[in-house]
């Protein structure tokens, strides 16, 4: 099928990793797209032509998770190997790692404010982080199997879980009570997160399911089966009009949620797609999965309504069967197939082996933080590296550098 100015275009493709990508995140500067891998290491990939790619070692483990800061001056890893980390995004490739929880971590985000970091592992509890004072501050644990994913809402107050308890579990932050629980869920869920307003939250699960709740009437208003595998990862468009997901049937798929319906299924990847994301302005999205490639795509269809899209679509492609000589009298029991109104998009996927950019490997050994060490935040910290953190102050990381310098109280 041709292509018309506001379908989705795949602009871009990345690779350099050497297993299964599994996360994704464009950084809010505009300017670099990070992706994570069961090859243990971390992609940062510098949007502008021909400019170089990092790749970030240091986890013992698959990476399962990660995020910008707001402000782009970091990027948080979480990995199998039990351990959370922050970076600098760039060639120098300082980090930092946190370690508190036992077992596999699964997922990493920022709060909007950037001082707060949410960790979702398979010791079964969310984790609350302070970025400027590099400490855990609490854990959420009333989850009876692994927790795989868990995010803040907008305005930081709720964090949202899900996990293979089959539950969506909602938490206040500041009583670190659960103040909600959804079990409508047959099978694990694999993702959850909230709307740009925070009204509503949704959730994806290894049944196929996609599924939004609102929080105001604690009602489910959408319910969608559009894979024929497990939905591994979403992102919701920041207009809260489109959703994109990522599954193991090896498609995109792209829900208009003002319509209720599925407008396009892409077919860029050859297996599994595991991660998904919107960039923070909604233009771009990106892809990854088992065929070790990130896939960065021009969304165009936020550009204009849906219906005007099918509506110029269908001056070009039959929407149903022609006439069935049994619709005429005497009519004859037959089967009508239908054509499905999403539109199917299969771009040509280079081999990029050719064209890849060329990849600084970076990472050093970095000083790590533990749960006994900094429950309850010490006031009092050693001797530090500086990494630039939200509003322009600093992150000091304890150790890395004996002859840094402390800022004042060592609190941001």
């Amino acid at each position: 099928m041709a292509s018309v100015l506001e379908d989705p275009v795949l602009e871009r493709h990345f690779k350099g990793h050497k297993d299964t990508i599994t996360c994704t995140d464009f950084n809010p500067n505009k300017k670099q797209l990070a992706s994570g891998s069961v090859d243990k290491t971390l992609m940062i990939w510098n949007l502008a032509p021909k400019a170089r790619a990092f790749r970030f070692v240091g986890h013992q483990d698959a990476i399962t998770g990660v995020h910008f800061s707001p402000s782009g001056s970091l990027v948080a890893t979480s990995s199998k190997d039990r351990t959370v980390r922050l970076w600098t995004p760039n060639i120098k490739g300082e980090s930092k790692v946190f370690k508190a929880h036992t077992a596999a971590v699964r997922s990493v985000h920022f709060s909007r404010d950037g001082h707060r970091l949410a960790t979702a592992s398979d010791d079964k509890t969310v984790k609350v982080w302070s970025v400027p004072r590099q400490c855990f501050l609490s854990s959420l644990s009333q989850h009876t199997n692994w927790v795989r994913c868990a995010r803040f809402s907008p305005d930081g107050r709720l964090i949202a879980s899900c996990g293979d308890d089959r539950t969506v579990r909602l938490w206040d932050t500041s009583t670190k009570n659960c103040i909600n629980c959804f079990t409508d869920y047959g099978a694990a869920e694999t993702f959850v997160d909230f709307n740009s307003s925070g009204t509503c939250v949704a959730s994806s699960g290894v049944d196929s399911s996609l599924k939004i709740w609102d929080l105001r009437t604690n009602k489910l208003i959408q319910h969608y089966k559009v894979h024929s595998a497990s939905v591994n990862s979403f992102s919701i468009h920041p207009s809260d009009n489109f959703l994109i997901s990522g599954s193991s049937d090896s498609t995109v798929k792209i829900l208009d949620l003002l319509e209720g319906r599925l407008i396009y299924t892409l077919h860029g990847h050859k297996g599994p797609v595991m991660t998904v994301a919107f960039s923070r302005a909604g233009d771009l999205f990106a892809s990854g999965g088992t065929d070790a490639q990130v896939l960065m795509w021009r969304t165009n269809f936020d550009r204009r309504n849906y219906r005007d899209v099918l509506l110029q679509h269908s001056r070009r492609t039959t929407p149903d069967p022609p006439p069935h000589p049994g619709d005429f009298p005497p009519r004859v029991p037959h089967l009508h197939h239908p054509l499905p109104s999403d539109i199917q998009i299969c771009p040509s996927v280079a081999n990029t082996l050719a064209t890849d950019p060329q990849v600084i490997e970076v990472g050093q050994p970095a000083d790590s933080t533990t749960a006994d060490a900094l429950m309850g935040c010490p006031p009092n910290v050693p001797p530090t590296l500086h990494l630039p953190l939200e509003g322009g102050c600093d992150l000091p990381l304890p150790n890395a550098n004996p002859g840094g310098r402390q800022p004042a109280g060592g609190i941001c």
